[in-house]
């Protein structure tokens, strides 16, 4: 009897109660002593006894059929379907799923779906874009037909969308950016906390950008128009607001409306600001001052340096004789502290620096004056205008002495404006007017060079995971958006990267400065993960967007299988299994927005 007829069989019995296979073991011992075991099957139907019991009927001895028959009539009185094995299996599709759901639940342990807004369309659209950025930066248009190639695009039922459609999710996610970033201040930022601000810039593709001009290129685009924004995160670099100016925005104005945003928008008073020395002007410091309530962390130009070093000022190299910061004052400066650094590594750098530039310039020089003495290049105006643009290039004219007439080029170095600017290498100083007794002198350096998380950030948003750039919309409001877009997405990726650590080259546990002053330095774990390739538990290392793409080999397939059909997840690797079990999500079937 085949499957098929036992299960014809039994549907054709008229049980008043559930049927079900009873396997009965049952042992005998021989006179000899050999024991032997016997299972019988029997199928049994249960029921009701006038006493309340629960009384089992025997319907059949199912003992005499093979195995695998039993074992079919037991799964159909289960309730499963059963289909001919030689019916044919078909995959009839398969998609990327592994990195896209490890995203999305991170996004939804973060609360991503209820930062963004009300449940709708939008919304969903919205979310998707960013979810996307994280994995897969590319343009619009391009995201929209990835879509349909990963679970993403099916399971929040975004697959079609269509552009129009997507753009005007963008215009209604740019309406809730003050209460998106509202949310994210109360998480991280508190009143008399610090908080950090930078200002970058990326190009821009085409010429109808609406905020597109020529400015200082961070990118080093030079002459190409360009955007800047200016992001304001938390002490740790978790991405909080983010600004977008046009591209010939000056650093001082865009941290005015930095402040405005801290106190306007996130009703903060009393916040330590931490920005870089072009970032905190003194005209911007007067601002704060009359503000009230909104104190900063700067430092100051070179030669606001200087000035304290000359005449015996308060900046005196015997001060680093015995230690490497010290905390002086200036009548210049009232009411603030001045701490004044010294990096050896820094001020050696910086003395290599300086003579490979002044090497370089005097091999150039060697060639102009060849020229002079060969009679190529004559007279003191063209022979000084070659000389003057050499010794512009490195920016280093002002320790060169040129002696140049007509028909003769020499020149030696000014070693006194050398030394000058040497003894000043590695000195940098902070300058606050939070007391000592809120943050003591190595706190204060150490808030400073916190900004390097904020580069880290625009690292991030601009070339190692989001690709901010190049801008390719015109529209101002769509520009906005995308770059807001790439910011939710960094904060995202902040959290992703922390918790994905032990499956990367990221130093876990950094070890804690016992000087703030002298480089930070990784932990020997690190070292031997750097060395080994490899985690603790022997796992392989990969860069962080390496990891995503070993998470897109997690395929989900929808299986066709004699009439019918279900999806499956292929089998998770160790390194896919741990991914998600350092997130503290199991790997779902299927993505859902709550």
């Amino acid at each position: 009897m085949n499957c098929l007829e036992c299960e014809n069989w039994l549907m054709g019995r008229q049980a008043t109660g559930g049927m079900h296979v009873d396997r009965v073991r049952s042992r005998h011992t021989s006179k000899s002593g050999e024991t032997r075991e016997y299972e019988s099957r029997l199928l049994r139907r249960s029921f009701r006894k006038p006493d309340g019991k629960v009384g089992k009927e025997t319907l059949a001895n199912l003992s005499v059929l093979p195995a695998a028959a039993v074992d079919a009539i037991e799964a159909v009185l289960k309730g499963r379907t059963l289909v001919d094995a030689g019916a044919a299996l078909t995959i009839t599709r398969s998609r990327a799923h592994g990195h896209v759901a490890l995203v999305d639940a991170a996004a939804r342990q973060l609360g991503f779906p209820a930062l963004l807004g009300p449940p709708c369309r939008e919304r969903d659209l919205a979310y998707a874009l960013i979810v996307s950025r994280v994995v897969a930066p590319r343009p619009k248009l391009a995201t929209l037909a990835w879509w349909d190639d990963v679970t993403l695009g099916p399971d929040l039922g975004i697959a079609d969308a269509p552009r129009d459609e997507v753009y005007a999710a963008m215009d209604w996610l740019l309406g809730r950016q003050d209460p998106i970033e509202t949310a994210l201040a109360r998480r991280h930022l508190r009143e008399g906390a610090i908080a950090m601000f930078d200002l970058s810039s990326s190009w821009v593709e085409g010429t109808h950008c609406q905020l597109a001009a020529r400015g200082y290129s961070r990118d080093g685009k030079k002459g190409r128009e360009q955007i800047e924004y200016g992001l304001l995160t938390d002490p740790e670099g978790r991405p909080v607001a983010i600004r977008v100016f046009p591209g010939n925005t000056a650093d001082p104005a865009a941290f005015i409306q930095a402040v405005d945003v801290v106190r306007s928008r996130f009703a903060i008073n009393e916040l330590v600001m931490v920005g870089d020395r072009g970032m905190i002007t003194s005209a911007r410091i007067r601002a704060l001052k009359e503000l009230g309530g909104l104190s900063w962390i700067t430092c100051l130009r070179a030669p606001a340096i200087r000035k304290l070093a000359e005449d015996d000022g308060p900046l005196q190299l015997s001060l680093f004789d015995q230690q490497d910061l010290a905390e002086i004052t200036s009548p210049d400066y009232p009411g603030e502290r001045l701490i004044a650094c010294r990096n050896p590594c820094l001020a050696a750098e910086r003395a290599r620096k300086r003579e490979d530039l002044l090497a370089a310039t005097e091999t150039l020089l060697a060639k102009v004056k060849d020229q002079v003495t060969a009679g190529r290049v004559n007279g003191a105006g063209k022979i000084g205008m070659r000389a003057g643009k050499i010794i512009n290039r490195y920016k280093v004219a002002k320790h060169f002495i040129l002696d140049i007439s007509d028909d003769h080029l020499t020149w030696h170095r000014d070693q006194a404006a050398i030394d000058a600017e040497a003894a000043l290498d590695g000195i940098y100083i902070i300058r606050t007017p939070v007391p000592a007794t809120q943050l003591d002198a190595p706190a204060a350096v150490t808030a400073y060079k916190n900004l390097a998380r904020v580069e880290r950030d625009f690292r991030s948003l601009k070339a190692d995971d989001l690709d901010l750039r190049p801008i390719h919309h015109w529209l101002e409001d769509r520009v906005r958006a995308h770059v807001l877009i790439c910011m939710l997405a960094a904060y995202l990726t902040w959290h992703l990267r922390a918790a994905l650590a032990p499956l990367t080259y990221t130093d876990e546990q950094p070890p804690a400065p016992t000087n703030p002053v002298t480089p930070a330095r990784r932990s020997a774990r690190a070292d031997a993960k750097a060395a080994t390739h490899a985690s603790a538990d022997g796992q392989p290392l990969r860069s962080f967007r390496g990891l995503l793409g070993h998470l897109a080999t997690l395929t989900r397939s929808t299986i066709a299988f004699g009439g019918a059909s279900f999806e499956k997840i292929s089998e998770p690797t160790p390194a896919q299994r741990r991914a998600f079990d350092l997130i503290g999500s199991p790997i779902p079937l299927t993505l859902t927005l709550k």
